[in-house]
């Protein structure tokens, strides 16, 4: 059992998740239940994955949660430029979340690479 709280990849994928949160709160009231979700779901669902994985009893069953998250983090960061297509977000805020998921992304990979040692 690892402490997910101490993994840097899942403090900076919270970060992000709440990034997310506090800016899809101005999204159209119609895309509640849309993109304004699925951003959403993608954004928690990174740090999650890894909160999960970390309770696995396995290393390889954390580096298949450990994958999903770094999925997970692939389709936040797709939801976030469509956003800035729709215009929802200025470019400003397009920029400042990509740079958060790219952050979290490049994180995962190496925590990745690093675990993957242990098997």
């Amino acid at each position: 059992m690892r402490d997910y709280t101490k993994i840097k990849a899942w403090k900076l994928a919270d970060d992000f998740a709440v990034a997310v949160y506090r800016i899809t709160a101005s999204f159209p009231t119609d895309e509640k239940y849309a993109l304004t979700s699925q951003l959403r779901r993608a954004a928690y669902s990174i740090s999650a994955n890894i909160s999960e994985g970390a309770g696995r009893r396995t290393t390889k069953d954390f580096l298949r949660f450990l994958d999903m998250a770094k999925g997970s983090a692939n389709e936040a960061e797709y939801f976030c430029h469509l956003a800035c297509r729709l215009n929802y977000i200025d470019d400003t805020a397009y920029i400042t979340l990509k740079e958060q998921v790219g952050a979290v992304s490049k994180c995962l990979a190496s925590y990745i690479r690093a675990v993957e040692k242990d098997v």
